[in-house]
């Protein structure tokens, strides 16, 4: 089966920056650009004055538009432009099984606020298998290109997810930069009269612990990407806080999100959530069982 990146297109600041990171990754695998505008007569509100061929309009003029742009800007990449008509977060979930990976713009929050999954996000990284990258609006003041650093991996230790691992380290390969891993972890509650004196030993015991699951989980990855330099970074700590942190000079930040067989909700765990409201770099969101 013949794949792409594709990325949501709605003609929004933030869905315009989506579709250039997608432009730069769709040329790094060597493989075509696919921007999709997805369109629901029920949900747009322009249709109580517009009638649907006029909004249509509207929407394959924007695909044309930024097809000219990044034609422009990246003359060697294979980009086509696709109008579908149904509910955005179906669309783009059956998108996503063809995607490598599925790329969509998130809103802005200004400064170091980082940026914010829309509904529409949320419910496609809750409900989709397939990996999903969220790319916050560019930066006026900056020049529009991939920024530098480490890719960084949030890695839980006791479910690390194979599929994560592999994005992470595959995506550090093909930018040529280091892998930063980074496990989070926190001492147990203690109860009793001398926590004082027991505090000291088990925190020197979970931290090896902890170092020793990030090692083994690391361990065959190592081997089939010598060429990628690995920070291990086990550290006391608060996921989310942490990876934030590190977000500032990251180029991509990889997390999990666990498949869920909820029947309600958009589930996709509190520490993805917080990441995917505050991190400063793209974020990565990779399902895993």
């Amino acid at each position: 089966m013949s794949r792409t990146v594709t990325v949501g297109l709605d003609g929004s600041p933030e869905s315009l920056a989506a579709a250039q990171w997608a432009a730069r990754e769709a040329l790094r695998r060597a493989v075509p650009l696919r921007l999709l505008r997805a369109w629901s007569v029920d949900e747009d509100p322009r249709t109580r004055v517009v009638d649907p061929a006029t909004a249509r309009g509207w929407g394959e003029r924007t695909l044309a538009i930024a097809e000219r742009r990044l034609r422009r800007h990246h003359p060697g990449l294979d980009v086509e432009g696709e109008w579908a008509v149904g509910d955005p977060v179906e669309v783009l979930c059956a998108a996503a099984e063809k995607a490598e990976p599925l790329v969509l713009g998130s809103r802005g929050l200004g400064g170091l606020a980082g940026f914010l999954a829309g509904s529409v996000s949320l419910a496609v990284l809750a409900r989709t298998r397939r990996p999903v990258v969220l790319v916050r609006p560019h930066d006026p003041l900056e020049p529009e290109q991939d920024r530098t650093g480490e890719v960084v991996i949030g890695l839980d230790v006791s479910a690390p997810g194979d599929e994560v691992l592999a994005f992470g380290f595959a995506a550090a390969d093909r930018y040529g930069c280091d892998l930063r891993v980074v496990h989070s972890w926190a001492v147990p509650a203690l109860y009793g009269p001398d926590m004082g004196g027991v505090l000291p030993l088990l925190t020197t015991e979970v931290a090896e612990d902890a170092r020793r699951a990030l090692d083994e989980a690391l361990a065959p990855w190592t081997e089939k990407f010598p060429g990628v330099p690995v920070v291990r970074d086990c550290r006391q700590g608060r996921p989310a806080q942490d990876l934030m942190e590190l977000s500032h000079d990251a180029r991509l930040v990889v997390v999990g999100r666990r498949i869920r067989r909820a029947r309600i909700g958009t589930h996709i765990g509190t520490v993805t959530h917080a990441v995917l409201h505050h991190c400063l770099a793209p974020v990565a969101v990779v399902p895993h069982d």
